[in-house]
Formats: structure tokens, sequence, C-alpha cells
């Protein structure tokens, strides 16, 4: 009998920690990166502090103002809207700028606080331990496992070469991609963003057929 959750009650549990996540941080969910931000810490840091001085909207929107009034010498008289030829009619200046409560906030755009990042890969890594532990599947060891000896190689020299150009592609695809399986699959799909289907769809797919691979042809 197997000892996993079955599938039900793992989507479950993904399911509330995306939700919970989403309504504690007003974030999407995403591990790569979390881990890119942590391990960059000082630069995080660094940054937040610069963000701690625009904390208001408003007093965001005052200073690149400013800034783009004394970079282009505008002076304050002068109107920040170009003039229309002649004969044509101007917009409403409702339709020109959208309300101040369609605009999304300046706050909700940045990244997540970095203790919350941590305390996200944190949990990943006690949840995991803590599930094994109780289980009474929890032991060290220094391999894949049998499965991976079997399909792919079981010299221990080839097997960290393998996984370490195997990490560097998924860290490469995940750039690329702009997100992870958890960012993508949990947090994109669960907005129904399109870019999140697709590329959820195509690591998906690419699975599936590398595992066809493995176990049906070689």
């Amino acid at each position: 009998m197997s000892t996993y959750w079955p599938w039900w009650a793992g989507a479950v549990g993904l399911a509330l920690v995306t939700i919970n996540h989403t309504l504690i941080t007003d974030r999407s969910l995403g591990v790569s990166a979390a881990w890119d931000r942590v391990l960059h810490w000082r630069r995080e840091r660094r940054l937040e502090r610069m963000d701690e001085e625009f904390t208001d909207d408003q007093a965001l929107a005052e200073a690149l103002a400013a800034a783009t009034a004394e970079h282009f010498g505008t002076g304050t008289g002068a109107s920040a809207v170009a003039q229309e030829p002649y004969g044509k009619s101007q917009p409403l200046e409702a339709d020109a700028e959208p309300a101040a409560s369609e605009r999304p906030s300046a706050t909700s755009l940045r990244p997540a606080p970095l203790v919350t990042q941590a305390a996200l890969l944190m949990s990943i890594f006690l949840g995991g331990f803590i599930a094994a532990v109780t289980s009474g599947r929890f032991h060290l060891r220094h391999d894949m496992g049998p499965g991976f000896r079997h399909l792919v190689t079981a010299d221990p020299t080839t097997m960290i070469a393998v996984l370490f150009v195997g990490g560097v592609l998924v860290g490469f695809g995940t750039r690329l991609a702009g997100g992870c399986s958890s960012g993508h699959g949990l947090s994109g799909c669960g907005r129904r963003r399109p870019v999140s289907i697709v590329a959820t769809a195509v690591f998906f797919g690419t699975a599936v057929a590398v595992s066809f691979l493995l176990w049906k042809v070689i």
C-alpha cells in the first residue's frame, strides 16, 4: 500500500497553500524567485530599504513627476498633455487617466518582503522533513535512488555531473520561462493567465514525453 497522500488530498493541500499565500502577501506563489532573492539577500535588502522611502503611492507618483520635470526641464506651468491639431476633439479628462481605484497599486507590484520568501523556503524544508519523519520514510541518502541508477547511471561521478548539468538547465529554463512550476502551475493557472497555462502545458508535456521515453523506449 502506498504511503503517499491520495491525489485529491495533495490537490486540496496545494490549493490551500496557494490561496493562503496570496491572501497574506498579495503576491503570487513562486519558489524559484524566492530562492534567487534569498541567495542575493544583501542586494534585496538594499532594494527594500530604497522602497521604504516610497511606501505611499501618491508620494511615489509626485517624486517621479518632479524627477521627470527636472530632467526634461518642464516648467510647472507647462501643459503635460500634447496639443492636438486644430479641429480634433479633445478626450475627456476621465478617459485620459483612469481613476485612482482602477490603477494597480505600486505596493502590490513590488516583490514580497524578503523575510516572507525566506519563511516560504524554510516551510517547504520543514514540511517535507516532518512528513518524512512521521511517515517513517526518512533516511539520508547520497544518490537519486535505485530508479535513477537503473535508468540513467550508477556511476557516482557521472551521476554528479548529470545532476549538475540538469540543475543548470532547470535554472536556465526557469529564468527563460519567467517562473517555475509552482509559479506558473499553481498561481498562474489559478489566476487564468495565458502565459502560465502555455508554460505549464509545455513543461508537463515535456515531462510526460521524457518519462515515456525512459520507461518504455530506453
